[in-house]
């Protein structure tokens, strides 16, 4: 018999042990259980020579997970090939309900050399610190979101709620300044929540003034300006958005990228029956916040800004005049669509019930104009009601595939 030259290796991988099972190329039998291996590089190291004894061809592939990328690394470092693959995307049988680290690292051997398997993007180490810094700084927001809210729902407990018309601005602190709680126990309390407040702003601003001072540095840098060019983008969703997504190159067709923040419509069709519903939210939350965030801007008229024409002055020109498409279209209704049309050539105007139907809200509280359909202030836009949510039917330049107004 032939000695094989190429072997799948699947480890599953643990803080303190890594499991490990081999599946020889081109051949059926079932994967043979190595044992488990310490994650020292000697231990590695050691487990690399035994497994070269067998073939001269290794091929490795562990499941995402909480120890990241260091293994990957390593053994691509030492010219193997490693691949993380997506724990969510691993097929799995319905009656299966024995696991252990054995069967893991079996299964994972078997599916890597059936093709079974996806892997997912990892990015380079400066890429990932400046995914860390960014989180860090997502981190820092929701604690201090926590803490005003703490302070916020303490405060009206006692009945001292502030009635002015913004919070946290000076008026709001000279207003704190003076509250006085029933005992001295609960004015202890309350000193700490403010304390707690103040230092959760000043964590806040140190990590977006180190997040300021590296970027620039950073390869993936002019991505960020140049996304600065659209409305509603500004440096910290920016970053965020290149952070999360990484090198965009990766990405054959804007579907990808719009499938990989969960973006698309969900379906379920059976014959000649087609049901589309709200967006599948699968795929990295973060971007996809970031997007939606960074689209709200785009409700109003378009209009490019003493801020957004100062971040242009640095660009080249390919990205003013692509800035500047994007900044006019957006607001525009797509040509061609027989919804629109319809609204259009509408020979009456329609009723007002008609007109809130089209946002989904009654006729009372309908923001809409009911002699055109239309939201006020955003010309061209017609309101359909949608999961949830009142939707405008803009369509992304790039066949996103679904009415948004994300351009």
């Amino acid at each position: 018999m032939a000695e094989p030259t190429l072997l799948f290796v699947g480890l599953d991988v643990h803080k303190d042990s890594i499991a490990v099972a081999h599946a020889q190329a081109e051949r059926t039998d079932p994967p043979h259980f190595v044992g488990s291996v310490g994650t020292r590089q000697s231990d590695i190291d050691k487990m690399i020579r035994g497994l070269h004894s067998k073939a001269p061809n290794l091929v490795f592939a562990y499941e995402a997970g909480p120890c990241g990328y260091v293994l990957h690394r390593y053994l691509t470092g030492k010219g193997l090939e490693c691949r993380v693959i997506a724990p969510s995307l691993i097929p799995k049988k319905p009656g299966d309900k024995v696991k252990n680290d054995r069967r893991d690292a079996v299964e994972i051997a078997r599916l890597l050399r059936s093709g079974d398997l996806t892997p997912v993007y990892v990015p380079r180490v400066e890429d990932e610190a400046i995914r860390d810094l960014s989180r860090a700084r997502d981190a820092a927001r929701l604690t201090l979101k926590n803490a005003k809210l703490r302070l916020k729902s303490f405060l009206l407990r006692l009945g001292l709620n502030y009635t002015g018309r913004a919070d946290w601005n000076d008026a709001h602190r000279r207003y704190l300044a003076k509250v006085v709680c029933p005992t001295a126990t609960q004015q202890i309390v309350f000193q700490e929540s403010i304390h707690a407040v103040d230092e959760q702003v000043a964590r806040l601003r140190r990590i977006e003034q180190e997040l300021l001072d590296v970027a620039p540095k950073w390869r993936l840098f002019p991505v960020v300006e140049a996304l600065q060019a659209l409305r509603g983008v500004q440096w910290v969703v920016a970053i965020t958005i290149v952070a999360e997504l990484g090198d965009l190159t990766r990405f054959d067709n804007p579907r990808q990228l719009a499938a990989f923040v969960g973006l698309i419509p969900s379906e379920h069709s059976s014959g000649n029956s087609r049901r589309q519903g709200g967006i599948t939210k699968t795929g990295n939350g973060r971007a996809r916040r970031a997007l939606v965030e960074a689209a709200w801007a785009y409700r109003h008229n378009p209009k490019v800004s003493e801020a957004i024409q100062k971040r242009l002055e640095s660009l080249p020109k390919v990205f003013k005049r692509s800035a500047g498409k994007h900044n006019s279209d957006s607001a525009s209704v797509t040509e061609g669509s027989p919804h629109v049309a319809s609204t259009r050539t509408s020979p009456s105007p329609p009723s007002p019930a008609s007109s809130s139907r089209s946002c989904g809200r009654s006729p009372r509280r309908c923001r809409s104009n009911p002699d055109t359909g239309t939201r006020r202030n955003s010309p061209g836009f017609e309101w359909r009601r949608g999961p949830g949510l009142a939707q405008p039917s803009t369509t992304l330049r790039g066949g996103f595939g679904r009415s948004s107004c994300l351009e």
